[in-house]
């Protein structure tokens, strides 16, 4: 292998079940190029990623990296290190290191350490010492803190911790000791978006190779420094990030779909693109390796995506009048009496699009079950606009899909019309065929959530309600929901862990917490950057 490849995979073959997914996979990573694995559900991004890793074993091909090179993986199984205490599951991310000192520990506690022991605890000290051993329980306990973590957790067993913080741990895991190649299949499930930005900043400042599948479009944009897009079983990479690929994509779309342009107007058309989108970046706060990657971008990778991307479009049946919706002194407590928030007072104005936010995400769907009538507050007066209807996304929608009705018959209960018109719903929405006839009872979570956005588009609400909407949607859904809700011309109040997401629909912010809100008009980026509001968040949380 060339001295600057770390990681190297020549026609990969592998089959989940009886069903082949990867067929021929040719892929070569260089040293601190970041990959962002994109593709349709099923397509086989983390089929690739556990190939890469040896947890799936190929049927044909190779995956090859540099001698003594140490690649990391971001588990998925939650419990496997129960037994184990927080640092030392941290520590073991780090095998030759862990291995080391399990062996240098077990050296010091013979009872018969003879000169053959002494000569080989040596050995094992003088390799300690090379991994900056010294400093590793340190460096785990930062890695730890950095992600959410505090010390007084540290020492525990994974048992006693919550799957939240789990997800956080194996991550600190993955990171620690700084491997040479890295593989985080959605990484950023289940982290505040304090500790994405985080992550976010890590990456992007680290000179390792990653692979990284994520449907977190602000993550892959802030830290990829090249594309691998799998359609199930071809891949093709191209330089630059998530957004790069999209706008590209759909402008070379627009351009296969005029016949009357000529080519040369269209090779000018793409130029000025990258131009443009190269100097958007490079005023960015980006570091040097997401700036390299500008060098790379060219014409010839710019080609339209066969991509399938459901019709989401909200329309509402009237005009909103002037009063929308006013909260006064409201207040929600958990049965073990933790307060998710108190002394709430919003009065939300025409045509605004607001984002919840709170470091505890059961404040935003406590404060939706309760202005939509299905939860009581401990104190409050809420009242919405006469002129007002809504149309409630709920975080969880598992008692909509309690039956074994066919989609169509499912549809036909929420909203007027005839079986052809659930059909057109439901197409749009990307259920082709004889797949408007399955039982709603089987979907997974995807096909639930185009089901539940389905259900939300008959009611022609003037006022969208949305919990978490991106959940179990791939990429191609969020950019589609995203894309119609920015046009939207009615209010939107919603809560999202998706940094794109917020930044491009909200136009106010309000974020909960156990004394009281911070309520602010500007956009997303100008919210997280501003000191002020770091302190009076802080204040505000009771945080020292």
């Amino acid at each position: 292998m060339a001295n600057d490849i770390l990681l190297e995979n020549k026609g990969l073959h592998a089959t989940v079940g009886n069903k082949k997914i990867l067929k021929g996979i040719d892929l070569t990573i260089r040293k601190g190029e970041i990959h962002a694995v994109m593709g349709p559900n099923g397509a086989g991004k983390s089929t690739l990623l556990r190939a890469i890793s040896g947890d799936l074993e190929p049927n044909k091909g190779t995956v090859e990296m540099g001698p003594g090179e140490r690649l990391s993986v971001l588990e998925q199984d939650h419990f496997k290190y129960d037994q184990y205490s927080v640092r030392d599951t941290v520590l073991m991310g780090h095998q030759p290191l862990w291995q080391n000192m399990k062996e240098r520990e077990a050296l010091y506690m013979k009872e018969d350490f003879n000169e053959e022991d002494g000569i080989k605890v040596a050995e094992l000290e003088d390799k300690f010492a090379q991994m900056d051993g010294w400093n590793a329980e340190s460096d785990a306990d930062q890695m730890l803190s950095n992600l959410g973590i505090m010390d007084d957790k540290h020492d525990k067993m994974m048992s006693e911790l919550s799957n939240n913080e789990k997800v956080r741990v194996m991550l600190a895991k993955a990171l620690f000791g700084h491997p040479d190649n890295l593989l985080l299949d959605e990484p950023t499930n289940d982290l505040d978006l304090d500790t994405v930005m985080w992550l976010e900043e890590y990456l992007s400042n680290v000179e390792q190779t990653v692979l990284v599948v994520s449907h977190d479009r602000h993550f892959l944009d802030a830290v990829s420094t090249q594309t691998v897009d799998i359609d199930f079983g071809k891949v093709t990479v191209f330089s630059g990030n998530y957004s790069f690929w999209y706008e590209s994509s759909q402008l070379a779309l627009r351009q296969a779909q005029n016949q009357r342009q000529k080519a040369e107007e269209k090779r000018k058309e793409l130029e000025e693109f990258i131009r443009r989108f190269s100097a958007n970046v490079a005023k960015s706060k980006q570091t040097t390796s997401r700036k390299k990657m500008l060098e790379k971008l060219n014409v010839e990778e710019i080609r339209p995506s066969s991509r399938k991307y459901p019709g989401i479009i909200f329309q509402m049946e009237r005009e909103p009048g002037t009063q929308i919706l006013e909260v006064e002194g409201l207040k929600a407590v958990e049965p073990d009496g933790t307060v998710l928030f108190d002394n709430v007072n919003f009065n939300i104005e025409k045509g605004e699009k607001v984002v919840f936010l709170s470091h505890n995400p059961k404040a935003m769907t406590a404060l939706f079950e309760i202005i939509n009538g299905n939860r009581k507050a401990d104190a409050c007066d809420y009242k919405w606009g006469v002129t007002i209807t809504t149309a409630y996304l709920t975080l969880d929608n598992t008692k909509f899909f309690q039956s074994d009705m066919n989609l169509v018959d499912w549809l036909s209960q929420y909203g007027p019309g005839n079986e052809v018109a659930m059909k057109g719903y439901l197409g749009r929405m990307l259920f082709s065929g004889e797949e408007v006839l399955k039982k709603v009872n089987v979907l997974s979570g995807g096909e639930k959530m185009r089901c539940m956005i389905a259900r939300m588009q008959l009611q022609n609400a003037n006022c969208l309600i949305l919990d978490t909407p991106t959940n179990h949607l791939d990429l191609e859904s969020i950019q589609a929901f995203n894309n119609n809700l920015v046009g939207f011309k009615g209010n939107i109040l919603f809560s999202s862990h998706d940094h794109e997401f917020i930044n491009t629909v909200a136009n106010r912010i309000i974020e909960l917490t156990p004394s009281g809100t911070i309520d602010k008009l500007m956009s997303y980026d100008e919210y997280i950057y501003d000191e002020a509001i770091k302190e009076q968040k802080a204040k505000m949380y009771g945080i020292q």
